[in-house]
């Protein structure tokens, strides 16, 4: 056990490494500048991605994708990772990731759950007095909830927790479900709930002296901490705790790693295991609608009126000799129309209004709390313009939705969404729908954020048969608008005789060779 400073720096050097590494791990101190740096846990989530040899790795997650019956496919596959402080499992946890090649994971940190303290606790905390080592220092409750919610690909409101001030930040971060969620904390095999809801149970084995430098080092210099302080935390606080409770939990593992994450050969053996326990799961969407291909179009499905007027615009934008102004002109014509319909659809009451003359006038308004508008990028953006002219201070969403060209997944690349949006009437755009696939995941998303499903209205210029079918059998409560339905979907997903890709039309781009409705949508 180290008592004093001096000890700890003649420790450094010899295991560091020359002079030089001590004045790269210790802050410079000048008058009127306080060393200590605003650092907080960030959950593993920001920033939204790792880049590796292979493969860009989205950590924010994504919802993964439903079946028929807007159920999940499955859940995700959970590893935990155990290990005491600064033992490398963050470490562990991205060499796990880069080795498994999958493209959506979510890394969800332990150090983003520790209670919000009282006056007395913060204080005790400035001190070095407050032992962030104890199972009563996390919020397990808040914990378990979260993991859960994750496993099954909702998504979940992640706390931000300030090292430096030993509380939580305002503003919580949004994150999704993936495939693979790797969740790492000391405590991470603490808590019966939270076992349960591991399929894996990783513990990373250290030495001591190794974590007690790597802790030094991080105290130091990134949570702006005094060397004193760290020593006395560790001595009083952070080895009694791992030796009476991180350590114990080892015997729960199923696989411990020596070294942490310098020993492949674990790591390719952990990869081995979760490639051999992960089914693959790939979208298919004829199998979505082919059983109800024969049968009506469903009541839930709206038709614009086909009247001349529609059916001369309709003849302009499929016309492939049309230019691209008279395109966007008609485009933006049949839009209107379409958005005019759709409000139809609103909840609406009696209200009575005296006129100029004194008389009173029976009529009606809108029943409800507000009107958002979300469109699925980047065609389904050309449908703003027409929403805001017709709903005065309507708020708007957006969704980047693209097919997985290896897979033929559906994948969440963006979201924004407005806030307290479950409380709203949503009118969710998109220019075409071919298989659906795109549209289901967009619906997914807005009931994973708490929108009701009556009160997702779908509205389209162009459907095929199949992406109707698909979205009303897995959400028989969303009402869809559309121009027109045509009744085929070739090989490769495009409507016929259908209308091209629309985003390229609308935006002057050229369309490369294998484009897809399917894409758009």
């Amino acid at each position: 056990q180290i008592t004093n400073c001096e000890e700890i720096i003649i420790f450094f050097l010899l295991i560091c490494g020359g002079e030089g590494s001590l004045d790269r791990l210790l802050p410079s101190v000048s008058s009127g500048l306080s060393p200590r740096k605003r650092t907080t846990s960030r959950c593993k989530s920001e920033p939204p991605l790792l880049r590796t040899s292979k493969r860009t790795i989205y950590t924010a997650g994504r919802p993964p994708w439903y079946n028929e019956h807007g159920a999940q496919s499955k859940e995700a596959f959970v590893i935990g990772l155990c290990g005491g402080s600064a033992s490398g499992k963050t470490t562990v946890a991205r060499k796990i990731i880069e080795a498994l090649d999958v493209p959506w994971v979510v890394l969800l940190s332990m150090d983003s759950f520790y209670k919000v303290l009282s006056e007395e606790e913060q204080a005790r905390a400035a001190s070095n007095d407050y032992n962030f080592d104890h199972p009563d220092a996390f919020d397990f409750g808040l914990l378990v909830y979260t993991l859960r919610k994750l496993k099954q690909g909702k998504s979940v409101k992640i706390p931000v927790y300030d090292f430096t001030m030993h509380g939580r930040q305002k503003e919580w971060k949004t994150v999704y479900g993936a495939s693979v969620i790797i969740f790492e904390g000391i405590m991470a095999f603490a808590d019966k709930e939270l076992l349960k809801l591991l399929d894996m149970k990783i513990f990373v084995d250290t030495d001591s002296d190794i974590r007690l430098v790597r802790r030094l080092r991080r105290d130091i210099t990134e949570r702006g901490r005094d060397i004193e302080g760290v020593i006395k935390q560790y001595n009083k606080f952070v080895k009694p705790s791992f030796e009476q409770y991180i350590e114990p939990t080892m015997r729960l593992a199923d696989i411990v790693v020596p070294r942490g994450g310098g020993n492949m050969v674990a790591i390719d053996l952990i990869v081995q295991h979760v490639h051999s326990q992960l089914e693959e799961v790939s979208f298919r969407a004829v199998a979505l609608a082919s059983a109800h291909q024969a049968q009506p179009l469903p009541q839930t499905l709206c038709v614009l009126e086909s009247t001349p007027q529609v059916r001369g615009m309709h003849t302009i934008i499929r016309n492939r000799e049309t230019s691209r102004d008279e395109f966007i002109f008609y485009s933006k014509r049949l839009m209107r129309l379409l958005i005019e319909r759709a409000l139809s659809f609103l909840p609406s009451q009696v209200h009575v209004v005296q006129t100029p003359q004194g008389q009173d006038y029976e009529g009606r308004i809108f029943h409800g709390k507000r009107i958002t508008g979300v469109s699925i990028l980047r065609a389904g953006e050309t449908m703003e313009p027409a929403l805001r002219a017709v709903c005065k201070d309507v708020r708007i969403g957006k969704i980047l939705i693209q097919t997985n060209q290896d897979t033929g997944e559906p994948e969440l690349h963006y979201l924004r969404l407005p806030k307290d949006i479950s409380e709203d009437h949503v009118i969710l755009m998109d220019c075409t729908v071919s298989t659906g696939a795109a549209a289901m995941m967009a619906v997914r998303v807005l009931l994973d954020h708490d929108v009701q499903e009556e009160k997702i209205l779908l509205v389209s210029l162009l459907m095929a048969e199949m992406g109707v079918h698909s979205v009303a059998y897995a959400f028989p409560q969303v009402k869809i608008i559309t121009t027109a339905v045509d009744k085929k979907v070739n090989n490769v997903f495009h409507i016929i005789p259908g209308i091209g890709n629309f985003g390229d039309r609308y935006f002057g781009t050229d369309a490369p060779p294998d484009w897809s409705d399917g894409d758009m949508d």
